[in-house]
């Protein structure tokens, strides 16, 4: 077996998120018909990702892994034959170039077999203690709002939120700070059995980018709607429709609050996907899989 890892984007305008669904198009669903497909397997590997994103939420980098028998890879075409007929040298069969050049062979594959809108623009080996869930020191997604009266460029309108109010980014950030640490952020997320809500919220903070505001969300993890929510609880603040002590004091009370709007979909895009250095990675991930509560 050979675990695979793979770099990925998508626009998630058209998609039902991630997660496989019967009757929906996912991104996870596309990915692995495609991958049987290439394979000629009757049961296409399964994907572990770092991040499920909603419906409607983008990426460009996302990262996920698979695992594989090496003997599947053979129905790969490769490059070996075309150079095996013109009398070059082709690679070791076996060997780390043969699979190095099968990986690349398997990454145009898949450029050639998925639509526009979901790219897989690297295959690697992963390496030893690897998960792609799991191993992950922090994910890192941004939120872009355009507060222009006269609302978003249209070439971004897939991408970034027109707000039709004018916000105050020093209210925004002052707002953001009590937020940060680690929190039971139940008051910003969707419950779900056996799932806790506690998180470490390493970075929020907002900043005028090219013509547009953008909020910058880093987490070890997230719960399920969480960024929205944060960022739907912020926005308020931003416009002065709300006191800048508001989300801290929904924060504390550890509740779900009706008053948290989750902000949409389409302004979210998940940025990249930290991880520890290769003798970390099994050690990162054990951590990671224990229940975490305040006492441990």
């Amino acid at each position: 077996m050979v675990r695979l890892r793979l770099d990925l984007a998508y626009d998630g305008t058209d998609f039902s998120g991630w997660a496989k669904q019967p009757g929906r198009r996912t991104v996870q669903g596309e990915i692995e018909a495609a991958l049987g497909r290439i394979l000629r397997v009757a049961e296409p590997p399964a994907l572990t990702v770092a991040g499920r994103t909603d419906a409607g939420v983008h990426a460009r980098g996302q990262v996920a892994h698979l695992d594989l028998e090496t003997d599947a890879l053979e129905a790969v075409q490769s490059r070996n034959r075309r150079r095996t007929a013109a009398g070059e040298t082709s690679p070791e069969p076996g060997s780390a170039a043969e699979l190095d050049e099968r990986l690349a062979a398997l990454c145009r594959r898949l450029a050639g077999v998925l639509s526009p809108d979901v790219r897989i623009y690297r295959v690697t080996v992963a390496p030893e203690g690897f998960d792609a869930r799991f191993s992950a020191l922090s994910r890192r997604y941004a939120y872009r709002v355009c507060d222009a009266p006269g609302g978003v460029d249209p070439l971004r309108r897939r991408e970034v939120l027109w707000y039709s109010r004018p916000l105050d980014v020093d209210r925004l950030n002052a707002a953001a700070a009590a937020l940060l640490g680690e929190h039971d952020f139940a008051a910003f997320c969707k419950k779900r059995e056996g799932a806790t809500t506690i998180r470490e919220l390493q970075r929020l903070d907002w900043a005028r980018e090219d013509g547009l505001v953008v909020a910058t969300v880093v987490a070890d993890a997230f719960c399920h709607s969480m960024v929205r929510a944060l960022v739907g609880s912020l926005l308020p603040v931003g416009e002065g429709r709300l006191p800048v002590e508001w989300p801290g004091r929904v924060l504390t009370r550890a509740v779900r609050d009706s008053g948290v709007h989750v902000a949409p979909a389409h302004g979210l895009c998940l940025e990249e996907v930290r991880y520890p250095a290769g003798e970390e990675l099994a050690r990162r991930a054990a951590a990671t899989r224990r229940v975490r509560t305040f006492s441990s």
